[in-house]
């Protein structure tokens, strides 16, 4: 039920809540969102759902204590990053503890709460019920966006129109086509080469994987991204935007601003700035990137590859900073071509876990650097070029902002609203034929 591109909740907890909701007086409907986003993440996370009602009490308790207590908040944010580290650490020591469901996204909000208390951005009385709507909402406990205490109109009057209902449902429908369509079927083509071996495929399909698979993620977590902050406007809230064509960015920098917004901006306002930000000396910035980048690799998973795949962007970006940054700028074509050739090789190293197993797509990649063999087979690029081409051509152009912001503005257009309807029925009739895999951030 937890899935949002699931049959139980397309059609079974989404529209009965929605019903509930809207039937409820608006007064009341924040108690309405409570219960359903509680009863949520009880039914996907029964066994650790009384750790996520604690650590919203000691939180909530704690913050009583933090305004304008620095003690306090680094006491506070010290045991919500305590928490995580554990279940981060066990989880890599043993396979049999699992990460509780969207505890790192739970847990951000946790942390940019006590700290915005803390500095005096958040001034309002806030009462346990609204704290915890805050960090329960079923939108965004699993995967975000990472949705700032001050963005959720949580006192100011929220818009319940037909008009956003329906700007909702759109994006909704955008979302759940590209999970659906896109990234569930590209998924099978990087599952094929991991059956096939990576020793036993020719370059040119390493490449073409290897652009499949960024497609594959993109969409996959886009996808969720749209679906979430769609739900949240049916809801009444505002859009919270999540990815911005990351793929049109002039540099790995810009990317990250473009990419998993959200998350980029939690570790810039909490951790990066606190420690100096770029306002400091150039062995400070340096020291600061590499940390905030190790710390998102590590966010990322428990593997050496997640490690390296931090430390590789984070030097990219120290040397965008420090060296060619500016004259990228002053070149925006060949700025986009660094990203599209950069950002889907890092992707390959988020990907592979097995180091000895990247070394050999590397050596499928590169060829020239004498690592692998000959492949078995030099013409399966035919094959699932022919397989893939059309996924690839339409996640490609979807890449393109123009293309995107074309179908966003005129959504309204029979022509658009038609498309979009065809494109939910067949994402259902893809469902139901194809069991839908689970969102590749379900798991951080």
């Amino acid at each position: 039920m937890v899935n949002f591109a699931g049959l139980e909740f397309i059609f079974g907890f989404l529209p009965i809540f929605l019903v509930i909701y809207y039937a409820t007086p608006k007064k009341y409907r924040d108690t309405i969102l409570l219960v359903g986003s509680l009863f949520f993440y009880a039914v996907g996370e029964p066994v650790y759902f009384l750790l996520f009602i604690l650590l919203t009490g000691i939180n909530y308790f704690l913050a009583g204590k933090v305004a304008g207590n620095k003690r306090g908040m680094l006491a506070a944010v010290l045991l919500d990053v305590a928490v995580l580290a554990v279940f981060k650490g066990l989880n890599f020591y043993t396979e049999s503890i699992l990460l509780p469901m969207g505890i790192s996204f739970y847990l951000f909000k946790m942390i940019s709460w006590q700290v915005d208390v803390y500095s005096g951005r958040i001034k309002e009385k806030k009462n346990f019920q609204t704290v915890m709507l805050y960090f329960s909402l079923f939108p965004q406990v699993i995967s975000g966006p990472i949705m700032r205490y001050e963005e959720g109109n949580f006192t100011k009057r929220r818009r319940y129109t037909l008009w956003q209902f329906e700007e909702g449902l759109e994006y909704f429908v955008m979302g759940l086509g590209m999970k659906v369509l896109l990234a569930d079927r590209l998924s099978i083509l990087w599952r094929d080469l991991q059956m096939i071996g990576f020793e036993s495929i020719s370059t040119p399909l390493a490449w073409f994987g290897m652009i499949g698979y960024s497609l594959q993620l993109y969409f996959d977590f886009w996808g969720y991204s749209l679906m979430a902050s769609g739900i949240m406007v049916m809801l009444g809230f505002d859009f919270i935007e999540n990815f911005h064509h990351p793929y049109a960015a002039r540099s790995i920098s810009e990317f990250y601003r473009k990419w998993h917004m959200t998350l980029g901006r939690f570790f810039k306002d909490y951790v990066y700035i606190p420690m100096g930000g770029s306002r400091c000396s150039k062995g400070k910035v340096v020291f600061n990137l590499a940390l905030v980048w190790l710390l998102t690799g590590i966010w990322h998973g428990n593997g050496l590859n997640f490690v390296i795949w931090g430390i590789v962007l984070g030097t990219l970006i120290i040397a965008e900073k420090l060296l060619y940054g500016e004259a990228l700028a002053k070149m925006p074509v060949l700025g986009n071509l660094y990203v599209l050739f950069f950002i889907p090789i890092s992707w390959v190293i988020f990907a592979i876990t097995d180091l000895r197993q990247l070394m050999v797509y590397f050596g499928r990649l590169f060829p020239f650097l004498g690592m692998e063999g000959i492949a078995v087979n030099t013409q399966d690029i035919v094959k699932y070029s022919q397989t893939y081409g059309l996924l690839f051509a339409v996640g490609i152009l979807l890449c393109i902002p123009a293309v995107f912001e074309l179908i966003k503005k005129h959504r309204r257009n029979p022509v658009i609203a038609l498309l979009l309807a065809a494109v939910f029925w067949y994402s259902v009739h893809f469902l139901i034929s194809n069991q839908s895999n689970p969102f590749m951030y379900f798991s951080f």
